[in-house]
């Protein structure tokens, strides 16, 4: 599995929702957090399978709480399968949590209404997507060489591709300027510049 934490890694077969809804949950962060974690635990127990590989991801950073992007993607691996569930439905990164652990609590109780083989019908439809493949930096910046490259080559480049990434150009979007500052963060860290 290629998710990461940090920045958000969405499945490529998912669609991202366009228009963010307001939800009615009330519940902070950590504890949206602590549901998710504590749901997938005691859904590991009902189905006396192990879920592992556990991968909690958002654009959610130290100090920044409310990203412009505020999806979650919970990975993970449960009975041989990886499975990715998703939500971007909410204007707020715990209310898409709350979300995934209302799904996750769903689970549950279809394990005990149905039984297993119903909740693997169920997660056969979040598995087999897969995280998306990382393009490296050079990649990203159309760098072909692996010659020397100058901060002024970086930032030409990232101009440059900005202004087709950026999501108020045509063919832009979020995912794609986040990309490209991601792109350009880690070709900077890496010259020293």
């Amino acid at each position: 599995m290629e998710a990461q934490a940090f920045p958000l890694t969405w499945p490529d077969t998912m669609p991202r929702t366009p228009n963010k809804v307001t939800s009615k949950f009330k519940t902070g962060l950590s504890a949206a957090l602590k549901n998710v974690r504590s749901s997938l635990e005691l859904f590991a127990g009902d189905s006396g399978k192990k879920v592992v590989n556990l991968v909690i991801s958002s654009n959610v950073t130290l100090g920044v709480e409310r990203p412009a992007d505020p999806g979650v993607a919970v990975w993970f691996v449960w009975d041989g399968m990886q499975v990715c569930i998703a939500v971007d439905r909410y204007p707020k990164v715990e209310d898409n949590l709350q979300a995934i652990h209302h799904i996750v609590e769903a689970r549950r109780t279809e394990m005990r209404h149905g039984g297993l083989h119903i909740v693997r019908a169920t997660f056969r439809g979040f598995t087999a997507l897969p995280a998306p493949k990382r393009r490296s930096w050079r990649e990203i910046f159309e760098f072909v060489t692996s010659g020397p490259i100058t901060a002024d080559n970086v930032e030409n480049a990232y101009r440059r591709l900005a202004k087709k990434a950026h999501p108020d150009a045509p063919g832009g979007s979020h995912d794609a300027m986040a990309e490209l500052n991601q792109a350009k963060e880690q070709a900077l860290k890496e010259i020293g510049a």
